[in-house]
């Protein structure tokens, strides 16, 4: 496996982080990488060593306001802004791999770009993967404090406080969590309009769930605390095409990093194989 890492800039001026993971011989498929609120892509190397080793590249940036990409902490200028990126980065690919299977694999909030992107964009995509979106939150905030946060998104747009994320809540492996908080790339932020664009996103993708028109493999841990289990239900019951729902059985909310990862990677390269067009050459 070869890691390369690199910076792309945006038209509208953000310096972002990349890193590509690419397998020894000439790649079976590119997976594309959205990760979640607060982490980066370098926390992922354990599924590219996972993914690649199946001979598929694995490719993505660091959100703006994460990670080593420009911005501030925990705040994008826009939601669209965060498609965008989703946008630059599948047609970076798509000139790197031209004709290589394409897929985009989403987690947490990556989830709910990732089910946003394809559901208003509609790419042309082998297949999408999404762990743990972020459709509705496990600790449902009143709806008092979502209309307070939407009304003050308006004012004061860039205003970041804490995500009050319990870290304990993430896996059962403590040097994952160690690792997780001594991290200088992770930090713990959020802005009013990033909380109240994805919160709103989350409740759109569901009620839109009908017309998710790709190949899915949805998964989620039955004891997540941070994002819904009971949402990702609702969601695959929904989708009108092809969608394999996998419920892990007492996982928590970052299934690739549980004692039980190598299941998740086997699963997720299965699904993968079986996705992934015979190429003549």
């Amino acid at each position: 496996m070869k890691c390369l890492e690199y910076y792309r800039t945006t038209p509208d001026g953000q310096k972002l982080f990349g890193r590509e993971w690419l397998p020894d011989q000439a790649p079976l498929g590119v997976v594309c990488l959205v990760h979640g609120l607060g982490e980066h892509t370098g926390r992922y190397t354990h599924l590219a060593n996972a993914l690649t080793a199946e001979g598929y590249a694995l490719a993505g940036y660091d959100l703006r306001g994460h990670g080593r990409s420009e911005g501030k902490r925990g705040h994008a200028s826009s939601y669209e802004a965060l498609l965008d990126d989703i946008e630059l980065l599948l047609k970076a690919v798509n000139e790197q791999f031209s004709g290589s299977p394409t897929f985009l694999y989403g987690h947490s909030l990556g989830g709910n770009l990732v089910l946003n992107y394809v559901l208003r964009r509609k790419p042309g995509l082998t297949g999408v993967i999404v762990t743990s979106p972020w459709l509705r939150l496990s600790f449902a905030p009143s709806a008092l404090q979502v209309k307070l946060a939407w009304l003050l998104s308006h004012v004061w747009p860039g205003f970041t406080r804490a995500n009050s994320l319990d870290t304990k809540a993430l896996c059962h492996d403590q040097s994952v969590i160690f690792a997780y908080e001594n991290d200088p790339d992770v930090h713990n932020r959020i802005s009013l309009s990033l909380f109240a664009s994805t919160y709103d996103a989350g409740l759109w993708a569901l009620s839109n769930s009908l017309r998710f028109h790709l190949p899915l493999l949805l998964m989620h841990g039955s004891e997540d605390r941070i994002t819904s289990p009971e949402a990702s239900r609702e969601f695959s019951s929904r989708v009108s095409g092809e969608c394999t729902f996998k419920i892990w059985d007492g996982l928590l909310h970052e299934t690739h990093n549980e004692p039980q990862r190598d299941e998740v990677f086997a699963f997720v390269s299965e699904w993968l194989k079986a996705h992934t067009p015979v190429q003549s050459h």
